[in-house]
């Protein structure tokens, strides 16, 4: 593969990054991008180990290729390190502890048959528009508070905002008014929590109190607005594109959907492998706070680096048989959902759903046709996954 390079905003290589990662394990496992401008990690070994040290690899400047000015941004999480982030960290995720997200499993399933049902009347349709989106969706905004009348409107502001050209500056006009107008949505909303408190996450927020060095204080309103935007957009993207990853490749693996079908309780394990095979989420950005070594390569502080957890999760050196999609494979320390400090907040909740989404789709369809010449992929530069999938019963 003479000439291979690494480039997220390309086409080509969103349609298909697999080989090009394979390449980058071999070849060039700490790899530089000098027009674009960043380093690459691709060795499993290797990106859990950057994982586990933020503060060498931090995440202040973002967590996309595409650097991004934080401190003009609402305050994120995800755009955090030590200690500010595990403040925060400890605050929000009181929202999704074991018992929160085990209560909500009801809610989830009756969401996911509501949703499919008029799929099984029609014989099929499309599976994102018409389910995977809106699974996610829905528990999400209903946990943050959102009104149902403005969820699908602001999930496609959300999909809006991600999207990338493949030319510099890469962040399109539009997305730039997307992500305007989904902070203006979200400013009126805290508005009216404030006004009528409800049992939500943005009315809790509001009352939080976080602690630090002895004194106590609660959340500004940017940093409400900055958390509800980060848990809305993530708990929505993340779990469309893993749903309609793994209705494509069990549609390429049938002896698999059969498997599953026969088994249902198995739908915990075809989450793992979906995450594994074809992650969502490709990699995340990090910025390095000192000179570091990694395969005799010298990456310079200051640096741009991607932890590929893409390319790590089919290493060789870690998968028995890696190109193989095998919801039996046994149970590993996966990287889909991060590692470390920013392992996924809401990593519980995608896994819930997913479960519950893909067994009452079996449920449904035992057997369907994936109509994989007219699906369509979202175009972001470090997200791998569908805005359309056609699919039909038979």
């Amino acid at each position: 593969m003479d000439g291979v390079e690494l480039n997220p905003f390309s086409r080509e290589f969103q349609e298909d990054p697999y080989p090009v990662y394979r390449w980058l394990r071999d070849e060039a496992p700490c790899y530089h991008n000098a027009e674009i401008d960043f380093f690459a990690l691709s060795r499993y070994a290797d990106v859990v180990e950057a994982s586990q040290q933020p503060q060498l690899y931090s995440s202040v400047e973002g967590t996309t290729v595409e650097r991004i000015n934080t401190r003009g941004m609402l305050p994120m999480m995800i755009h955090m390190d030590p200690p500010e982030h595990d403040v925060n960290r400890r605050l929000v995720s009181r929202a999704f502890t074991p018992r929160s997200v085990a209560a909500l499993e009801p809610f989830v399933r009756e969401t996911a048959q509501g949703y499919l049902a008029p799929l099984a009347d029609g014989g099929g349709g499309d599976f994102v528009e018409q389910f995977s989106a809106l699974l996610p969706m829905d528990v999400i905004m209903e946990l943050i508070g959102v009104p149902r009348a403005d969820r699908n409107e602001l999930r496609h502001e959300m999909d809006t905002a991600l999207e990338r050209s493949e030319d510099p500056p890469y962040i399109t006009g539009e997305a730039i008014e997307a992500m305007a107008a989904m902070t203006v949505y979200w400013a009126a909303l805290l508005e009216e929590k404030r006004k009528a408190p409800d049992d939500g996450l943005m009315s809790r927020l509001c009352e939080a109190e976080v602690s630090e060095g002895g004194e106590t204080s609660r959340l500004s309103d940017e940093e409400v607005i900055g958390f509800c935007s980060l848990i809305g957009m993530a708990g929505t993207e993340t779990l469309t594109k893993l749903l309609a990853n793994a209705v494509v490749l069990f549609g390429r693996w049938p002896e698999e959907w059969e498997t599953l079908c026969a088994d249902p309780s198995l739908a915990a394990g075809a989450v793992e492998e979906s995450l594994r095979y074809w992650a969502p989420s490709q990699y995340q950005g990090r910025v390095l706070t000192r000179d570091v070594e990694v395969h005799g390569t010298v990456m310079p502080e200051g640096s741009r680096v991607l932890l590929v957890t893409g390319a790590a999760n089919r290493d060789e050196r870690e998968y028995e048989d890696p190109d193989r999609f095998d919801i039996g494979r046994p149970t590993h320390l996966a990287a889909g959902f991060g590692h470390g400090l920013h392992f996924c907040l809401g990593a519980a909740l995608a896994r819930l759903e997913g479960r519950v989404g893909l067994q009452e789709f079996a449920a449904l369809f035992p057997r369907y046709q994936v109509d994989e010449a007219e699906a369509c992929r979202v175009h972001q530069s470090n997200v791998h996954g569908y805005a359309s999938v056609p699919f039909a019963a038979g």
